[in-house]
């Protein structure tokens, strides 16, 4: 089974960060309302069709009533699987329990757009990580508001389109940027510190495949220097947010989040760098449990399968 390692320093350790996700794989997620006889469903369609569970994960919300599973299993025949011909025929099983699903490849790489202004630490963490092929996914284009990150994206050789964003053309750049996820068959939008507010309307567009990243000391501290506002008040922990993009600024669906803890000592800009160490990590866990089919939205909440 192929496995990718990224060595990570969190809290003074380094630890490795592995995906028990192989490329022959196949991941199938599921949600519908609960009831019996759902495992069991799954389950006997995968064994007819000669395919072996290598991770199976559910979750049954008793106040909302509904069922959450993800599979992820192998083919057994040497022939491989007729992914097409297995969709078409788990339809009959779904149906009967009203099930919301996908089934996808693990060799199929997601393509991803990185949006980004001018901070380029989570950024540059998505595109290493992509690199290494600890985040399995394809990025085929970065937007930004501004010129500043060309020269990153150059040396990671991906084309860099510089969208420009006033109160004027805020509609002109939200149009030019449906086309180039139109144009670039875009799966996941990812907000990495891309620092402007989504039109309804885009929001409705993107819903459910754009993740934003922001820092936790919101509400509290807005506007410019938020580190160095918490510095100046003395907060003793800090964090970041992953969620899903919602016309809610900063409320949506939460996908991960990450917290450090600021020592007496730090300077307003070491606890920045803490923060954007938090953000880069929360975005990243963010991002690859999304393309790895790890996230089932939940009304405002989500269910993670890590």
């Amino acid at each position: 089974m192929e496995t990718s390692i990224l060595l990570i320093y969190k809290g003074g350790i380094l630890a490795a960060e592995t995906s028990s996700l192989s490329r022959s794989d196949c991941v199938l997620t599921i949600s519908c309302q609960d009831g019996p006889g759902i495992v069991y469903a799954i389950s006997k369609f995968l064994v007819e069709n000669d395919c072996n569970i290598v991770e199976s994960q559910q979750f049954g919300d008793r106040i909302a009533g509904k069922f959450f599973m993800r599979v992820q299993f192998e083919p057994l025949s040497s022939s491989g699987l007729d992914v097409e011909c297995l969709r078409d025929d788990f339809a009959a099983v779904a149906t009967p329990f009203q099930m919301s699903w996908r089934l996808s490849v693990a060799s199929e790489k997601p393509r991803v757009l990185i949006m980004v202004s001018k901070v380029g630490h989570c950024l540059n963490d998505l595109l290493f990580r992509s690199t290494t092929g600890v985040l399995h996914a394809e990025i085929p284009a970065i937007v930004s508001n501004h010129p500043d990150l060309g020269t990153l994206a150059e040396n990671y050789g991906i084309p860099f389109y510089h969208l420009p964003v006033t109160e004027s053309t805020k509609s002109v750049a939200e149009s030019m940027l449906i086309q180039l996820v139109e144009d670039f068959k875009i799966d996941l939008v990812v907000l990495a510190r891309y620092m402007q507010i989504f039109s309804a309307d885009l929001c409705a567009y993107l819903e459910g495949k754009a993740i934003n990243i922001h820092h936790s000391v919101l509400p509290s501290f807005k506007g410019a220097r938020p580190y160095h506002q918490a510095h100046h008040r003395g907060v003793k922990l800090i964090g970041a947010t992953a969620h899903y993009v919602t016309p809610d600024l900063d409320e949506g669906p939460i996908i991960e989040q990450e917290v450090a803890r600021v020592d007496h000592s730090m300077t307003a800009e070491e606890v920045t760098a803490l923060g954007r160490d938090t953000e880069s990590l929360a975005l990243a866990h963010a991002v690859r449990w999304h393309i790895e089919n790890r996230v089932l939205l939940n009304g405002t909440r989500t269910v993670v399968f890590r």
